[in-house]
């Protein structure tokens, strides 16, 4: 498909490089499950590093990271809060709910333009026969927000907002990778603000698969147990982790690269009005309520085209560039997808 399709679909759908496989095949490796896996330890500790935390777990999803560190966070019959796009309640299939017993509400979606008061005014204490609020939960970057980032600004008085209502802070930093690279702020100073955050190392960094649970070294010990009770405990996991490690040292700072790809390609849609939002790192969101074409059937005629998109409902689309697309790949995009809006 990769020889055949401009694939913007997902930053998952990239295929480990040269040396990343060169990588994986040298690993040295052991049994995870009893922390004997060297290069398993050496990213969690790489990771954990880089968000100034005492430690990391790695787990075989985005999806489990996330609910481990929700867990760790928020007691069954207890509150997270989140907004009403964010994927741990969105694309996790009620996991939160149906593996931690967890209650969520949500304020209305807004992307990466958090209005910290909203969310203090949301916060329930104990008390009252009401559910108590324990943690708070935010996306960086968003991705049904259109890759937005959440200003550092932002997060810190929702630390605040965190501190004082003596609640929690989760990151789900799926692609926190692209926020650094996007505004510069250093991933220790984003660390500094969370109490856990979840980063990805299978979407903008291109490894095969894995995330990582980061916080402190107490919690990450009851990480632990949760990654195995959810089946998440890995035997010699090091042949994945080599990915991760390679990932790090070489995919972080090409990023910039998707972001200008990415910008190519809202440059060319915009003259027909489809753009959901301003597009900052590597994600595209098309909203086309204004537009002749729904999502479905401008996926079917970009297909027609050799260009894959997204649909995320009936008038919502998103484009993804990734490391798995070339110049070449992204002149085909806009040369098809404005031919497509224009007829419509």
């Amino acid at each position: 498909m990769a020889d055949l399709f401009v694939d913007l679909r997902s930053d998952t759908v990239t295929r480990p490089t040269a040396g990343m496989r060169e990588a994986m095949a040298t690993a040295e490796v052991g049994d995870d499950v009893y922390g004997e896996d060297p290069t398993v330890n050496a990213l969690e500790a790489e990771v954990a590093a880089l968000f100034g935390h005492e430690a990391a777990l790695f787990a075989p999803s985005g999806s489990m990271a996330n609910q481990i560190a929700l867990q760790l966070l928020v007691s069954p019959g207890d509150e997270l809060l989140c907004d009403a796009d964010a994927h741990v309640v969105t694309y996790e299939i009620g996991a939160a709910a149906a593996y931690g017993g967890i209650s969520s509400r949500t304020w209305p979606a807004v992307g990466a333009d958090i209005d910290p008061e909203v969310v203090a005014g949301m916060i329930r204490p104990d008390g009252y026969f009401a559910v108590p609020t324990r943690a708070i939960a935010v996306e960086q970057t968003h991705n049904r927000g259109g890759g937005g980032v959440i200003p550092l600004a932002t997060l810190r008085d929702l630390r605040g907002v965190a501190d004082d209502a003596g609640v929690a802070l989760h990151c789900d930093g799926a692609r926190i990778w692209h926020a650094h690279v996007a505004d510069g702020v250093p991933l220790i100073e984003y660390g500094r603000l969370f109490d856990t955050l979840s980063v990805c190392l299978s979407k903008g960094l291109g490894a095969p698969v894995g995330s990582l649970v980061v916080g402190s070294a107490d919690k990450i010990e009851r990480a632990r147990m949760i990654r195995k009770r959810m089946g998440g405990g890995m035997r010699q996991a090091g042949i994945l982790a080599a990915a991760g490690r390679y990932a790090l040292a070489h995919h972080v700072n090409r990023l910039a690269d998707d972001h200008a790809k990415a910008a190519r390609l809202a440059e060319a849609v915009a003259p027909f009005g489809v753009l959901a939002t301003t597009v900052r790192t590597n994600l595209v969101a098309l909203d086309l309520t204004k537009h002749t074409l729904d999502a479905r059937a401008l996926a079917a005629a970009a297909r027609a085209e050799g260009v894959l998109i997204s649909v995320l409902g009936p008038r919502t689309a998103r484009l993804v560039t990734h490391l798995g697309l070339d110049d070449a790949a992204i002149d085909r995009a806009v040369a098809a997808l404005p031919r497509i809006l224009a007829a419509s």
